[in-house]
């Protein structure tokens, strides 16, 4: 008869404490609308602390981890969305649990990790009906992984996609290509740093190969073997490497300027789902 009326006291005590918990989450979630990210942890991680039958671990996890991504603290907020994948209570939460954390590695630029897990989705039976968010998701991928050309043909595949497959070919267009610039220049010194834009460094590494270039066959010319070897290899080869790498760097920086000037008109006016 103890053990009855015992539990029947825990029984009350855990159902009284329920509406209570719920004005808790409620309030987590209100501090989190107001952009009062680490007190709605706070108080989400106390309802999480105090909900012994796990009937809000789905919603405590996901609320901490979109807080937690919210202040940029990505790492964080992947483990409570895998955390809240682990608590969902139906198929529906489960598939939102798992775009959020695409999403989150996205944004993190674990981009193979992004590309496995889009793989385990489409191969699962469950959600082939949701094929085209699983590509869109995929393309964004690519573009942040600076893989524009591939973004750009998967976007192609879907009209409601149409602006971001533009945005992708016009910055794919403004990318050098990185080989070709280094060709160049292996051709004609400075002419990768033209090629780039950069005029004014190519003028100078062609002016320093030119003028090296000339004291050392100068120097071989006046049977001076030794200091045509010394001038040839310490610097006419040096500004001729110097211009090879410069012809790259330049490259380099151009493309990541274009990709990174997309990223940002895309994060300032894209009004589509994003990252």
């Amino acid at each position: 008869m103890r053990r009855f009326f015992t539990f029947i006291f825990l029984l009350t005590s855990l159902l009284s404490a329920q509406p209570e918990l719920k004005t808790h989450l409620a309030y987590a979630s209100l501090l989190y609308n107001q952009e009062k990210y680490f007190d709605a942890v706070t108080e989400a991680k106390r309802v999480e602390f105090f909900d012994s039958t796990k009937q809000f671990a789905f919603e405590t996890n996901f609320l901490i981890a979109q807080s937690y991504k919210r202040g940029n603290k990505l790492s964080d907020a992947a483990v409570y969305f895998t955390k809240a994948e682990i608590n969902a209570r139906n198929q529906q939460e489960f598939l939102q649990s798992k775009i959020e954390q695409i999403k989150v590695n996205i944004l993190r630029r674990a981009f193979t990790q992004v590309n496995n897990q889009l793989d385990k989705l489409e191969s699962d039976s469950r959600f082939s009906g949701d094929s085209s968010a699983f590509k869109y998701w995929r393309g964004w991928n690519y573009l942040f992984n600076d893989e524009w050309e591939k973004a750009s043909e998967l976007f192609g595949e879907n009209d409601s996609t149409a602006q971001l497959k533009i945005l992708c070919e016009q910055v794919q267009k403004k990318k050098y290509s990185v080989s070709f610039a280094k060709g160049l220049s292996v051709v004609l010194p400075g002419a990768g740093q033209f090629y780039t834009g950069n005029y004014f460094s190519g003028i100078l590494s062609l002016g320093w190969n030119v003028l090296w270039g000339y004291v050392t066959v100068k120097a071989f010319n006046a049977e001076r073997t030794f200091d045509g070897m010394a001038i040839g290899s310490l610097l006419w080869l040096r500004f001729y490497n110097g211009n090879l790498t410069n012809a790259e760097k330049f490259a380099k920086e151009r493309n990541e300027q274009a990709s990174d000037e997309a990223l940002q008109f895309l994060q300032k006016n894209y009004q589509g789902p994003k990252p």
